[in-house]
């Protein structure tokens, strides 16, 4: 590999790819999004958000679709950052127009700089096995080799996938609801119900490789899942546990199994669940040992999840 190679990513999950391969100390630039690895936090920040991410969900929700509905992009492109880092390679995506810059913004930004067009390298994954696609496709665009990288990762996915292999047959399999958005209600997708199914669970609502979608909360409600899991998009633990309250402060909601039970659980969405990276093999892990603690114990309570009190 060329030691000129200085890369932006513009998104989170790209950044830790990059990481995972190590490939950390040619990001020159990343995303207001990206903070993993933690040595990638000092970097010049290239983008940043045309709303307000600390408001109400109901008010982000209608934010983001009438920036969407005007044709405007909800993230701006720092053009003069970009100009001043000189990147020959820009890591971003194409699956998501609310998760991160879109390609078509990066491709217009490039556009526009003077220097040589860096090389725009784009993600679009949807399941588990899109992710590995993608740390070969980034390793091979770097000359590096990724095979160990995802070999350990696959093994990891196995090892939870050997242990959950018999539940199904003594019908121990759980029923999951995993909540994205809480207003409007939406239901995880793309690799969640995948994941869910490796954890030993029978995802509710969401398809494996399908965008999320808004549930009724009749709908919900008339489910009676055994497990509900909060992982809005983009909060933290602190930040899901005041979304959950949302949902969970309605009289309907203590008559569900999971609430008498007490199988009501919060996540840090915008570490695991929502950046289709390495992270999303922790992120089964998590599930693993919220929905099988009998079974499965790697310490991620507290930090990664939470029951919700």
């Amino acid at each position: 590999m060329k030691e000129s190679v200085r890369i932006v990513s513009l998104i989170p999950s790209g950044t830790e790819i990059l990481a995972s391969l190590g490939l950390t100390d040619k990001i020159v630039g990343r995303s207001h999004e990206c903070d993993y690895p933690e040595e990638v936090q000092n970097l010049p920040v290239c983008t940043q958000a045309r709303l307000n991410i600390n408001a109400q969900s109901q008010e982000i929700h209608s934010e983001v679709n009438n920036l969407l509905q005007n044709a405007l992009s909800i993230y701006q492109i720092k053009t003069d950052i970009l100009e001043k880092l000189q990147p020959t390679h820009i890591v971003t995506q194409d699956q998501c127009d609310v998760c991160a810059v879109s390609l078509n913004d990066v491709e217009k930004a490039v556009a526009n700089l003077t220097n040589s067009p860096p090389k725009i390298i784009s993600l679009q994954p949807n399941v588990l096995k899109d992710v590995w696609t993608d740390i070969e496709n980034v390793g091979h665009v770097f000359d590096v080799d990724s095979l160990k990288v995802i070999e350990n990762l696959e093994a990891r996915v196995k090892i939870v996938q050997q242990r959950t292999k018999g539940l199904s047959a003594t019908e121990m399999l759980p029923s999951v609801a995993c909540i994205e958005w809480t207003d409007p209600l939406m239901v995880a997708a793309n690799w969640i119900p995948e994941l869910v199914e490796l954890a030993g669970g029978k995802p509710l609502f969401g398809v494996t490789g399908q965008d999320s979608t808004q549930l009724k909360w009749e709908n919900l409600i008339g489910s009676n899942p055994d497990i509900v899991i909060f992982m809005p998009c983009g909060f933290d633990l602190n930040r899901s546990r005041t979304e959950a309250q949302l949902l969970t402060s309605r009289p309907e909601w203590q008559k569900l199994h999971c609430a008498k039970s007490g199988r009501v659980y919060i996540t840090d969405g915008n570490a695991y669940f929502n950046r289709p990276g390495p992270r999303l093999v922790e992120s089964l892990e998590v599930l693993a040992e919220i929905l099988h603690p009998e079974i499965f114990q790697y310490g991620y309570k507290g930090k990664a999840w939470d029951v919700l009190q």
